[in-house]
């Protein structure tokens, strides 16, 4: 999944702040129990959401797709002393331990997991908008997911979507699996969407920058 060659990945991870050790026991974790531990976003991918989350200061966060809950926390460090932040997976089999991850972490108290299909759970949010969002589930939604979210983003509201590059498949006129064609489809789509400002950032599987103009 990694774009960057493997000694790039190890300098810039070396250069990195530290992950917290909750969050490196969630990685541990994972990798030891979980099935295909790759979707984690692991140490530098996380920093990089700790700090874009800060740097917005949101006081609303959505995020599409919460796996083991590594990446809900360090997109958390950002929230606001009042913030709240909702986490939406569709695997109920994981509910438990995302929560006795989240339950270990200050500001747990902000955060809420919802279980059940995005695409159903997304409409009936009460929250009327959302600061940050972050899309990192199923690639074959990734484009109704966008349309779901992008008129609750206000004017200066990010998104990001993660594995736009899709392992390089995206860029391989060859590769016309589903899944490369939803996203081929997606990126397409952002690029051509004149109500926002976007950039691809070469993070770990490529994550999409998306701020509305």
């Amino acid at each position: 999944m990694d774009v960057l060659p493997g000694d790039l990945q190890k300098y810039l991870d070396f250069h990195t702040d530290d992950e917290s050790a909750l969050l490196a026991a969630i990685d541990r974790d994972t990798h030891l129990n979980v099935m295909l531990p790759r979707m984690l976003s692991g140490h530098f991918q996380g920093r990089c959401l700790s700090m874009l989350s800060k740097l917005i200061a949101p006081q609303t966060i959505l995020e599409i797709g919460t796996y083991t809950g590594y990446s809900a926390l360090c997109l958390a460090e950002g929230l606001t002393a009042t913030g709240k932040l909702i986490s939406i997976d569709v695997n109920e089999e994981l509910e438990s331990k995302i929560l006795s991850h989240w339950k270990q972490h200050e500001k747990y108290a902000q955060m809420e997991l919802k279980i059940g299909n995005a695409v159903e759970l997304i409409p009936a949010l009460p929250t009327a908008s959302f600061d940050l969002v972050f899309i990192d589930a199923d690639k074959k939604n990734y484009s109704v997911y966008y349309d779901l979210v992008i008129d609750r983003v206000p004017s200066g509201g990010v998104i990001l979507a993660d594995n736009v590059l899709w392992s390089g498949k995206v860029y391989r006129e060859g590769d016309k699996d589903k899944d490369t064609l939803a996203m081929r489809a997606f990126n397409e789509k952002v690029t051509q969407d004149k109500r926002v400002e976007k950039i691809i950032l070469p993070i770990r599987d490529g994550v999409f920058m998306i701020r509305k103009k």
